[in-house]
């Protein structure tokens, strides 16, 4: 009622335009959903029924997690729901990402392209360079 009298409907049809065109992109998942609520406010026709209204929210997904939500547009879910399991999944990805990339630079780590000090013989005795995981003398915190 409010937007009817107050609201342009220029305006009000840019909003409807906006919430059919959006799609997650590079937001997160949260920052999706809030402005799918928002928009959706300002074309509640599209989203009358809570089924469509979940359909619309997973179809703007990011691909990847759209797939991954394929079998709850099946279901009969809340938008609560839809947008928890979304938030998931992206926890999910975000994770494995990480566990990539530190398992990428631990594995390019090792090799700095030099050659390893040689063992060297003292008094009969081989001598191999120490590498210690303390921390160094000058790094020491004081009070």
């Amino acid at each position: 009622m409010f937007l009817r009298e107050y609201v342009p409907q220029s305006l009000r049809d840019a909003w409807r335009a906006k919430f059919e065109q959006l799609c997650q992109g590079a937001m997160t998942v949260l920052e999706y959903a809030f402005c799918f609520s928002e928009l959706a406010r300002h074309a509640p026709a599209l989203v009358a029924i809570v089924r469509e209204r979940v359909r619309r929210f997973i179809e703007g997904l990011h691909p990847s997690i759209q797939t991954s939500m394929a079998r709850d547009l099946e279901m009969d879910i809340t938008y609560q729901q839809a947008v928890s399991i979304a938030r998931r999944v992206e926890g999910m990805f975000a994770q494995d990402r990480r566990e990539r990339e530190a398992k990428r630079s631990r594995e390019t780590s090792h090799y700095s392209g030099a050659r390893a000090p040689a063992a060297r013989y003292v008094r009969g005795f081989m001598s191999r360079p120490v590498h210690s995981a303390l921390p160094a003398a000058n790094s020491v915190c004081r009070d």
